[in-house]
């Protein structure tokens, strides 16, 4: 799944920034929509999103865990 919306504010999605973000403005928000996962930077809501397979969104979270020990 290779999609880009080119304004993610288009998109209804409840985004989340990570826990691990603190107070700074480098953040990447992500969010759910049927069948895929969505990623945009925090900084630019109107700017593009990047879409992932719900699959491939669990094996990229699954590695950050097992990275982290969490």
């Amino acid at each position: 799944m290779n999609v880009i919306t080119p304004d993610a504010s288009t998109l209804s999605v409840a985004w989340r920034k990570s826990s691990r973000s603190g107070a700074n403005s480098n953040c990447v928000e992500a969010g759910r929509l049927e069948g895929a996962a969505v990623v945009r930077d925090s900084k630019r809501p109107c700017g593009p999103a990047l879409h992932f397979a719900a699959d491939v969104w669990a094996c990229f979270t699954a590695g950050l865990h097992a990275r982290n020990g969490s």
